[in-house]
């Protein structure tokens, strides 16, 4: 396991290189950054020729993501164009968007394998219609209108709960919120767990456990759910970092000063440094929770071994 470890560690180089490189360069490349700062008004070639050097955006692209590298190992991700430095601005967003994602998250596991195991074990009967129909609905509308709707009934009409988030943002505002990030994924979630349960349930492991007697709930829990759930935590995994990056639209509706506002006003400005530095971060959590996926198999299916 140790040297599995060790050997996908040193392989993620390459890939956050690589990755890296591509974001530095479509950001270099999707508009003069030099041009915002200055307003409506064209920057006179003095000024612009000192931001430039300021910011140094007057090198050769390959010289700037070299110099960019280099910062990173020592904790340093550029400066805005408002003068504050990138890692203090995402010191104050990731909180907010992980805070965001832990309750999704808890969504998408709580509710979506629980439905997923109460239809599978009762395929084709009216519970497995009836939620087959829900989750097809949520997956047909889009996240927007979910977020748009929720925010109109049960903020403005009926004032269950603020219609923007605080500052704060604490876990309790974040759960209309996070349920709103979630509803898809957890529909597929759903979805997925259900056929899992019910393609497992036909299996000799399955049938040799109830012909020893055991309790259906220990069948059910320890040997037909723990093996099922292997696909079921690769999606998870791959939404994690979905959540934290693509939250644009669920921060934009409820007022959230998470990743998703940040990136999104740092797209609009043309701000190359943020960017790339809040993208760096998250190609950074989507490799290790690919990696955290591949050893959770092992701890699932005690068949899968590393070498």
């Amino acid at each position: 396991m140790g040297r599995y470890v060790i050997r996908r560690l040193l392989q993620m180089i390459p890939v956050f290189i690589g990755a890296t490189l591509l974001i530095f360069v479509m950001v270099n490349v999707m508009g003069d950054p030099i041009a915002g700062l200055c307003g409506e008004r064209k920057c006179d070639p003095a000024t612009a020729a000192q931001l430039r050097a300021e910011f140094g955006l007057d090198k050769p692209l390959w010289q700037q993501y070299l110099t960019y590298l280099g910062n990173i190992f020592t904790g340093d991700f550029g400066t805005a164009f408002n003068g504050q430095p990138v890692t203090e601005l995402m010191s104050t967003a990731f909180p907010v968007t992980i805070r965001l994602t832990i309750v999704a998250i808890f969504f998408e596991i709580i509710i979506g394998i629980t439905l997923g195991v109460i239809t599978g074990l009762r395929r084709g009967r009216p519970v497995d219609t009836g939620v087959l129909l829900l989750t097809l609905v949520v997956i047909s509308v889009p996240t927007f209108v979910t977020g748009l709707l929720a925010q109109l009934l049960l903020g403005v009409q009926w004032g269950w709960i603020q219609p923007s988030v605080s500052s704060d943002a604490t876990f309790g505002e974040l759960i209309v919120p996070g349920l709103v990030l979630a509803s898809v994924s957890l529909a597929y979630v759903t979805r997925l767990t259900r056929t899992s349960i019910a393609e497992n349930k036909r299996s000799d492991y399955v049938r040799t456990a109830v012909a020893k007697g055991l309790p259906r709930r220990r069948v059910t829990i320890r040997h037909l759910l723990r093996n099922s759930l292997i696909p079921v935590v690769t999606f998870i995994g791959t939404d994690v970092g979905g959540f934290i990056g693509g939250a644009v639209i669920t921060e934009g509706i409820f007022n959230i000063q998470g990743v998703g506002n940040l990136l999104y006003r740092a797209v609009q400005t043309s701000e190359g440094s943020t960017v790339t530095g809040v993208v760096t971060v998250l190609v950074l959590v989507i490799l290790l929770i690919n990696l955290l996926v591949d050893l959770l198999y092992a701890v699932l299916d005690p068949r899968i071994r590393y070498a």
